[in-house]
């Protein structure tokens, strides 16, 4: 008897120990900033020594944790480890959609007050125009009203109301997440942060990598290392430093060889997560690790931030034009009927690339990012390819959505090493072009026919050697297996005979030009620029003359520009010929030339004895 009661006492010993570290281990579940003039406990650190201004900006400071009692993050992870017991005996493996709410789904968070509570937008006064602008010219989006905004507010929740009834297996796998930034503003990275550890339940959250990519703002220096190093974030969030530039694709892959998670997530800097965002991520690499699982990226708008659904909210999915434009198209019909309901995850040819998860082992069996990938630009095709054509899947789940900020007009405030973002972006797609799109690589050079003549992309053996070594399949297996819907929304190009710029014999320092112009103005002669864009046009394998989507029509005595797929594609001249002897660009059909008379563009019945008729392609480097 004596023994039984020792072995009782010890077992409740345990089972209380074990319930107070599982508690305490959600406390990071609960970090919140309940006014600006919140005050840190003092075993937290003097918060003087954590404030800084910069700009004469108030960065935003660690805040207490909310009172457990209040936000009830105990009762809410202990009703989860209930449901997680009574879901242990029907052995529950898969993720299940019943009628009562998802075994993971938190209680709602007490109603804050404070600039963009709920996703609402901020405004600002005229006279705060001046400081908006310089954090613009700084950040590429509005910093300053960012640093208004709580780093824990809420935010709407814009999941399907079928996402709350999800219940998932109570052994997913745990995730590390990573965070690349360069520069970035102190509230959009610790907003982040902080959202990834006030919505994601703890015992699935392995750890926050967060790897500064060679950055040399103050904020992001010491204040950064104290701020992660106090409760709750100690020991949860992590920090690398990178000892030069190394450009977002290598630093994602030096964050992956640092996690210790089974699930690698990457985030961009300047995102907040949704409610319950990581149970549905997990379920499809749980099932099967050749997945590639995306969230739904919604919009924190870059001026005002509130947060809203892309386009018109939708589903989509992900895929590319001939110029490796990343695109959103809607669902197909095809997708909608694989699935039995219309929350659960969906194929996509292609991600945007810059939220994701995969399981790490799988990462690395596929040669990570290929490592002749720099800086920015094309690593998102070559991992949907390589997963793809090489045996996996990538699927969008529309139960996990995570807001991101884009920056104004798309651009990085920052620098590039050795280069411009745009040469990096090139030298990339080609790289990925050549080692998995086979032939259909030359629909790529067809829109821009530049690319092969002006970009060294390297040495691309040993990713040749992988594709042929583990048999991966061919692009037309993708095209008309996975991404069987692109061709619908971007036809394939036709392929160029000549291109570059178009100049006239007796007046050679100038070439035809878009001059600005949109469909239904006339062509023009301009000062050649020797840049291409407006002035690199094509005569293609269709017999039109096109410069990027516009094409050239000579049925008007000056010829017009008309979208080559738009409405009024019927108006186009489909039989536009370049005779190399005779030097003459004319339509067959109508006997027509074209012709200039100095600046202005004409079209006129063909003379080969005139030489303003007299034209000639320079290939621009």
């Amino acid at each position: 008897m004596r023994f039984r009661k020792r072995r009782l006492a010890a077992l409740v010993v345990l089972v209380v120990t074990a319930c107070a570290v599982y508690i305490g281990r959600t406390a990071r579940f609960s970090i919140n900033q309940p006014s600006r003039s919140s005050s840190v406990d003092s075993h937290k650190g003097n918060i003087d020594d954590v404030l800084e201004k910069n700009d004469g900006i108030a960065r935003q400071l660690p805040r207490q944790p909310l009172d457990q009692a209040n936000y009830l993050i105990a009762k809410a992870t202990q009703d989860i480890k209930a449901d997680h017991n009574n879901l242990l005996t029907s052995q529950l493996t898969d993720a299940v959609l019943l009628d009562r709410i998802g075994n993971y789904e938190q209680l709602s968070p007490p109603k804050q007050n404070g600039p963009g509570e709920n996703g609402v937008p901020v405004k600002f006064d005229l006279k705060e125009k001046d400081l908006v602008d310089s954090s613009i010219k700084e950040y590429s989006f509005n910093q300053y009203i960012s640093d208004k905004i709580s780093l824990d507010r809420n935010i709407p929740d814009l999941r399907d109301t079928q996402c709350k009834h999800w219940h998932y297996p109570h052994d997913l796998p745990r995730a590390s997440v990573i965070v690349v930034f360069h520069n970035e503003g102190w509230s959009t990275l610790l907003r982040t942060v902080h959202s990834i550890l006030n919505r994601t339940p703890a015992l699935l959250l392995q750890e926050v990598i967060l790897v500064d990519d060679f950055s040399d703002k103050d904020h992001l220096k010491e204040q950064l290392e104290k701020y992660i190093s106090m409760p709750p974030l100690l020991g949860v969030v992590k920090l690398i430093r990178c000892h030069q530039r190394e450009g977002l694709i290598s630093a994602r892959v030096i964050g992956a060889k640092n996690a210790s998670g089974k699930i690698l997530i990457w985030l961009d800097a300047h995102c907040e997560v949704g409610y319950n965002w990581l149970p549905p991520l997990l379920m499809p690499i749980a099932e099967n690790k050749t997945r590639i699982a995306c969230p739904i990226v919604d919009v924190i708008d870059n001026m005002d931030f509130r947060l809203y659904a892309q386009g018109d909210g939708k589903l989509a999915r992900g895929v590319f034009d001939w110029e490796f434009y990343y695109k959103r198209v809607p669902i197909t019909q095809e997708e909608v009927q694989r699935r039995k309901y219309q929350t659960e995850p969906y194929r996509s040819p292609v991600m945007a690339g810059g939220l994701f998860a995969m399981d790490k082992d799988y990462f690395f069996e596929l040669g990570a990012y290929d490592p002749g990938l720099k800086i920015w630009g094309g690593e998102n095709y070559e991992l949907s390819f390589k997963v793809w054509m090489c045996g996996g899947q990538l699927l969008w789940v529309p139960c996990s959505r995570v807001g991101h900020v884009y920056r104004i007009h798309g651009k990085p405030p920052y620098s590039f090493p050795n280069g411009t973002l745009g040469m990096y972006q090139q030298r990339n797609f080609l790289r990925v072009a050549e080692v998995w799109m086979d032939s259909y690589k030359d629909y790529v050079y067809a829109k821009n026919p530049r690319l092969l003549k002006r970009v060294d992309y390297g040495d691309i053996s040993a990713q040749v050697h992988f594709r042929k070594d583990q048999k991966c399949r061919n692009f037309r297996w993708f095209m008309e297996t996975v991404a069987y819907d692109i061709v619908k929304w971007y036809p394939l190009p036709p392929i160029n005979i000549y291109w570059g710029e178009v100049r006239p014999v007796d007046f050679s320092s100038h070439c035809l030009d878009t001059m600005g112009h949109s469909e239904g103005d006339n062509v023009g002669l301009a000062q050649c620029h020797g840049y291409g864009g407006n002035q690199l046009f094509r005569l293609t394998s269709v017999h039109d003359l096109r410069v990027n989507d516009l094409c050239v029509t000579g049925k008007n005595p000056k010829p017009l520009f008309i979208k080559c797929n738009g409405k009024n594609k019927g108006r186009i001249s489909k039989d536009w010929h370049y005779n190399e002897n005779t030097m003459q660009l004319y339509i067959t059909s109508m006997k027509l030339c074209l012709d200039h008379q100095q600046k202005t563009v004409v079209m006129s019945p063909c003379d080969a004895k005139q030489p303003t008729q007299q034209w000639y392609f320079r290939e621009v480097d």
